[in-house]
C-alpha cells in the first residue's frame, strides 16, 4: 500500500481500479482452470488405479506361466527359444495440451502386423505354458504403455494444479485485498482533499464578502 499512500491521485485510483478488475477476472479464470484440472486429474487417478490392477494381474499371470514353462523345459531350451526375438515394437511419443499442461501420448506399432510373430521359436520343442507366457506379456503391453502415459500425466497435472492453487491464493489473499485497500485509501484521501478544498473556498468567499 506504500505506493498508493505516496501518490493518492485520481490517475492512481483509476489504475488501481483497473488492476482490481483484472485481478478479479484472473482469479475467476484460474479458479475455473484449477477446478477443471482437478476433475480431469481425478478421472486419470481412477483410470490409473484400474490400469495398475490389470497390469499387475497380467504380469503375475505371465510370471506364473514362465515358471511353469521353465519347470517343463530345460534352461538351455528355454534360453534358446527366447534368445532371438522375431517381432519388434516401436514406441511413438507425442504430446497433447490439456489446460496448458503438455501431457505425453504413447503409441506403439510392430514391425509386422502378424500376431504370431511374437513367438520367436518353433512350437515343436516348446511347451504350451511358454506360449501362454509370451502371449500374456504381449496382451498386457498396451495397458503398460497406457499406465506409463497416465502416471506421467498425473504427475504433470498435479504440479500444474499446485502452481495454479498458489496463484489463486496469492490473488485471493494478497493482491485483491491489497488493491481494495489501496482503492479505499486513495478514495478517502481524495475525499479529504476535496472537503479541504471546499472549506478553503468557503473561507475565501467569506473573506471576500465581509
Amino acid at each position: 500500500m506504500a505506493s498508493a499512500q505516496g501518490n493518492p491521485t485520481r490517475m492512481e485510483l483509476t489504475r488501481q481500479k483497473k488492476k482490481l478488475v483484472t485481478a478479479l477476472r484472473g482469479h475467476k479464470l484460474l479458479k475455473d482452470k484449477r477446478d477443471e484440472l482437478m476433475r480431469q486429474f481425478l478421472d486419470l487417478v481412477r483410470e490409473n488405479m484400474a490400469l495398475r490392477r490389470r497390469v499387475e494381474a497380467g504380469i503375475r499371470a505371465a510370471n506364473r506361466n514362465f515358471v511353469i514353462a521353465r519347470a517343463g523345459m530345460s534352461e538351455e531350451s528355454l534360453g534358446t527359444a527366447l534368445i532371438a526375438p522375431k517381432q519388434e515394437v516401436y514406441l511413438e511419443v507425442t504430446r497433447k495440451n490439456v489446460m496448458s499442461v503438455e501431457i505425453p501420448v504413447f503409441a506403439c506399432r510392430t514391425r509386422t502386423p502378424d500376431k504370431n510373430d511374437i513367438y520367436s521359436y518353433g512350437f515343436a520343442f516348446t511347451s504350451d505354458d511358454l506360449d501362454d507366457a509370451v502371449k500374456s506379456l504381449a496382451d498386457i503391453l498396451p495397458d503398460m504403455l497406457r499406465l506409463a502415459e497416465v502416471e506421467k500425466s498425473c504427475q504433470l497435472m498435479a504440479a500444474e494444479i499446485e502452481k495454479t492453487r498458489r496463484r489463486v491464493n496469492a490473488l485471493e489473499h494478497v493482491i485483491i485485498p491489497q488493491t481494495q485497500a489501496n482503492i479505499r485509501y486513495i478514495s478517502m484521501k481524495l475525499d479529504e482533499n476535496e472537503r479541504g478544498a471546499q472549506i478553503r473556498l468557503m473561507k475565501v468567499k467569506n473573506i471576500l464578502f465581509l
